[in-house]
């Protein structure tokens, strides 16, 4: 893949700038809505982030300035069977589960309204930056739903739980600055900044050990479904592993030559 390289989607844009993807939810007449078509490009698009060695961070965010995506595409839903909507509950459950776990850094740029199927994508990102515009929520009772991408159980690991109920049960938005105060999102910035910021953050990034950066994102999320013991014990084993490295070699001996280290991820 070249440094700057665009691969067309029906429903996403895809770019590739300075080892980091953009990837766009495009679908700005329908709030980018989360229609199946959507979901499908989505899983494409993040094996092409993995597989390619040069993409080094994943932004994710929302085509235009009123929507990163307001939830699931209700048309669809409303015509799925008890038995199509728990298979489409569970792939697109897998597929969030694919982004939270991913193995290099995920940010949700969220710009507008993040709601129902589009919270539970950008919670399954690895941190989340939220224009002053931006609302978050879980409407899906006024629907007589609930969630089902996995909202439920990562709202109330991020909120707590009383939060969670709260917004659950009530169906009720919160803007970017409450959501920012709750530990839903990680930073609230101008929206004409939102990339730009992200950008430089995963720039930061970048210049560290590329393994420990992803056997610390790779401890939290294994680590919180574990007791506090058991989590200790996997940080311990992942130490070691990472103890082992290339990288680590590296990086120890710049720091003591007083130099930058020169990371390759081995």
């Amino acid at each position: 893949m070249s440094e700057i390289e665009k691969i067309v989607f029906e429903n996403l844009i895809f770019d590739s700038k300075n080892n980091i993807a953009t990837i766009t939810l495009n679908r700005p007449d329908k709030l980018n809505a989360l229609n199946m078509d959507l979901l499908d490009e989505l899983y494409d698009a993040f094996v092409e982030c993995e597989v390619e060695d040069e993409i080094q961070a994943v932004i994710l965010t929302g085509a235009g300035e009123k929507a990163f995506a307001a939830g699931a595409d209700i048309e669809e839903l409303a015509e799925m069977t008890p038995v199509e909507a728990r298979q489409q509950s569970k792939n697109t459950a897998d597929l969030f589960y694919y982004i939270e776990h991913f193995p290099k850094p995920v940010i949700a740029a969220v710009n507008g309204f993040c709601l129902g199927g589009g919270n539970e994508l950008a919670m399954a990102c690895h941190m989340r930056w939220a224009s002053q515009n931006a609302k978050f929520g879980q409407p899906e009772v006024n629907l007589g739903l609930i969630c089902g991408y996995g909202g439920s159980q990562r709202l109330a690991r991020l909120i707590g739980k009383g939060r969670a109920i709260e917004l659950l049960i009530s169906g009720a938005m919160i803007d970017a600055k409450n959501a920012c105060d709750y530990g839903l999102v990680n930073h609230v910035v101008e929206q004409d900044k939102l990339l730009t910021e992200c950008e430089k953050f995963l720039q930061t990034v970048m210049k560290k050990g590329p393994l420990a950066v992803q056997l610390s994102i790779d401890a939290i999320n294994r680590g919180l479904d574990m007791p506090l013991d058991q989590g200790i014990a996997l940080e311990s084993e992942l130490f070691g592993i990472v103890s082992g490295t290339q990288d680590m070699k590296e990086g120890t001996a710049a720091f003591m030559e007083k130099r930058k280290p020169n990371f390759t991820g081995e």
